[in-house]
């Protein structure tokens, strides 16, 4: 069931669908749990301090794309040339501003140029080459493609590459290629605003963009309405604008956020698509529905202690 806030603000994270590696270490698993923590207390940081809820989701997803074990940022997946190329987007409910970044290297934090291209107003999405000159010009942190390659993800490339080319399909690689990491919340002045980041499918084609930074597929929010963030297979959430559909059964048939949220994972589900998503009501009420083994996720709201799950 949705879980509803009466005390004036809620943040809901996640950290990818798909299914947890198998054998996976204590300590690995402690890790991803430490990532999800560490994301929520940023964002609840922002917002117990009367902070913009589009500031926390930027702060919460910042934190997950710097941990390291999750699929963005510095703990992306790698695509068949074994690059990292990074999507990221953020929307604000109050006005639908939003930005987004498509396909980029060497940016350390795409949901900071995420918003940078928001602040500056002119355009919402910038891709490859361009959006990286942008980020130099504002002064972004730029790394080099060594630092997104770990050894976690090149083992699992080198898996996914055997299994694709008919070297055993039965391969399991040590993680989920459908993972993303997003958030979701409302603030004390009544504002929604989501935001999602992304290193994509493993082994992708390179310049592969999900529906991370496409605005009404992987990330969506109005005030009043819904904010929402996906993570999946991409390409179905983009078919189905997702994100944008949850708001609208919301706002124009009157469905609860539990109920529009399950129908579209279930609309994707049968299409082939599988996945799941994080949203959020007017009023502060979280769905968290999956159709994948499990989704990483997370939820806290102002009196109530934050909560992690990290098992299905």
């Amino acid at each position: 069931m949705a879980e509803r806030s009466s005390s004036g603000w809620t943040l809901a994270i996640h950290g990818g669908a798909g299914a947890l590696p198998r054998g996976l270490l204590a300590a690995d698993l402690e890790r991803i749990r430490d990532a999800l923590r560490g994301a929520l207390e940023e964002g609840s940081g922002v917002l117990a301090s009367r902070g913009r809820s589009l500031d926390a989701v930027q702060a919460a997803v910042r934190a997950m794309e710097g941990s390291g074990v999750l699929n963005a940022g510095l703990g992306a997946a790698l695509n068949h040339e074994g690059l990292a190329e990074l999507d990221a987007a953020l929307m604000d409910g109050r006005d639908r501003r939003a930005g987004a970044v498509a396909a980029v290297r060497h940016v350390a934090h795409p949901i900071d140029l995420a918003r940078a291209i928001m602040d500056e107003g002119e355009h919402v999405m910038l891709a490859g080459l361009g959006a990286e000159q942008f980020a130099r010009e504002h002064g972004l942190e730029l790394r080099p493609d060594s630092d997104f390659i770990t050894e976690r993800r090149l083992k699992e490339l080198e898996q996914a590459i055997g299994a694709s080319s008919g070297g055993g399909g039965s391969v399991s690689v040590p993680w989920h290629p459908r993972g993303t990491v997003g958030a979701v919340a409302l603030d004390i002045h009544g504002d929604l605003a989501a935001a999602t980041s992304t290193g994509g499918l493993i082994n992708k084609h390179a310049g592969r963009v999900g529906d991370s930074p496409i605005i009404g597929a992987g990330t969506f929010a109005e005030n009043g309405v819904g904010a929402v963030s996906a993570t999946g297979t991409g390409e179905y959430f983009i078919r189905f604008i997702a994100a944008s559909e949850v708001c609208a059964r919301i706002k124009y048939q009157g469905k609860s956020v539990e109920t529009a949220a399950r129908e579209v994972i279930a609309q994707l589900e049968a299409a082939g698509g599988e996945g799941g998503l994080i949203a959020m009501d007017g009023r502060g009420a979280v769905a968290m529905p999956y159709s994948s083994q499990t989704m990483l996720r997370g939820q806290a709201a102002a009196g109530r202690e934050p909560a992690v799950i990290v098992e299905a």
